[in-house]
């Protein structure tokens, strides 16, 4: 897993070969590795970067595009106002909203995030509600039952979320269990921003998440093509591009 981590993607020969063992033995190893949906094996090895089916593990989403992520979150970041209640989803660009909360205090942050359920308890003005349910090591936060029971009895003023793939005008994600839970973050907000880097527009998963007309603003660091920008507009979705900082 360190290996696919920092690579992305391995053959079955050069993992043979890294640790010394046979390629059975190595095809062993994926196929658990696969059953606990820590990666996906590919003709000749294993990668862990997305497909339509699969969403790859938070740490190694957590190494792309990160300075296009950490602007759309300072720009997400401008829309609170201190006093309100925001809910913050799983994904690794919202985790970037982190240093940014604590200059919008007094907050209450409804979240099922990880990150930010070890980061924000020593912020004070932060009240801090975290969504219990099944940990999941490869979402790096909690889902299921009890987190989806916790969000049907709250209101937020506004949702920061994330989406792993954007075809058309509307979100989509792998994973049909995170689906449920960002649909109810949806559902239990007054207003709603996507977060998004520009790598997610064009691309498909298999369950589809949300119209993206359903959120009031999609945050974006990069202009995405022509084409795209085109069916977002005529499908009434309110894109905004986070523009770089200018260069001295």
């Amino acid at each position: 897993m360190d290996a696919l981590l920092r690579d992305g993607d391995a053959t079955v020969d050069d993992l043979a070969t890294r640790f010394g063992v046979s390629k059975m033995t190595i095809h062993r190893d994926l196929d658990e590795l696969e059953g606990g949906g820590l990666l996906r094996k590919v003709r000749g090895g294993a990668s862990i970067q997305s497909s339509a089916q699969f969403e790859s593990d938070y740490r190694y989403r957590r190494t792309l595009a990160v300075e296009e992520k950490r602007r759309v979150a300072a720009a997400a970041a401008a829309l609170i106002e201190s006093g309100q209640t925001v809910i913050v989803d799983d994904s690794s660009t919202a985790s970037c909203l982190v240093p940014h909360l604590a200059e919008r205090r007094p907050l209450t942050v409804i979240t099922n995030n990880m990150t930010l359920m070890s980061e924000l308890p020593t912020e004070a003005g932060i009240e801090l509600i975290a969504l219990g349910g099944r940990y999941s090591s490869r979402f790096h936060g909690f889902f299921g039952i009890t987190c989806e029971e916790a969000l049907r009895s709250m209101r937020a003023d506004i949702a920061f979320l994330s989406t792993s793939a954007i075809h058309g005008a509307s979100a989509f994600h792998q994973d049909q269990e995170v689906v449920k839970t960002k649909r109810l973050m949806i559902e239990a907000s007054d207003q709603r921003v996507l977060l998004t880097d520009h790598t997610k527009f064009g691309r498909s998963a298999l369950h589809f998440m949300a119209e993206l007309a359903t959120f009031d603003s999609v945050l974006t660091g990069r202009s995405p093509a022509a084409a795209h920008r085109t069916e977002l507009s005529d499908a009434g979705a309110r894109l905004v591009v986070v523009d770089e900082p200018s260069q001295p």
